[in-house]
């Protein structure tokens, strides 16, 4: 992800969440190259943006930050090829736990980690705005 695909990103952001993060949200997590990875999910045919995932690695640790596809886009595997492609990464990169945070009402990303191998490993009481809502802590330990 660059600046310049901003843009696209923040519309997809808007979009998929009713809390969205902001440009400067976006532009901190570029320039922060030591340990965050803003990855923007290109749809070849149609030569766009559809969506992306921001991850962070600290040691063999990783914390997946944000994940979104475009809703014309959801539901055809774009997600999925995503985060196999980012857990594959972090495997190879020395990653032992990543863990992530979903609103508990959000049942297709809970679904799709649960697929990927993720546990609810505890709950965030609160932890969302607009509305108020608990979030499930999952967690994943790779091999």
């Amino acid at each position: 992800m660059r600046p310049e695909d901003l843009k696209e990103v923040l519309a997809i952001e808007k979009a998929c969440f009713s809390n969205p993060w902001t440009t400067d949200t976006f532009l901190g997590e570029i320039q922060n190259k030591s340990i965050s990875f803003p990855l923007a999910i290109i749809h070849l045919e149609d030569r766009k943006i559809i969506g992306y995932i921001i991850f962070w690695l600290i040691g063999n640790e990783a914390q997946i930050n944000n994940v979104a596809i475009h809703p014309d886009y959801q539901g055809k595997g774009y997600g999925e090829l995503a985060m196999r492609y980012v857990l594959e990464h972090l495997r190879e990169s020395g990653a032992e736990l990543v863990t992530l945070e979903v609103r508990t009402s959000n049942r297709p990303a809970i679904a799709l980690y649960r697929k990927l191998g993720f546990q609810i490993i505890g709950i965030r009481k609160d932890y969302y705005t607009n509305p108020v809502e608990d979030a499930y802590l999952m967690g994943l330990t790779l091999d």
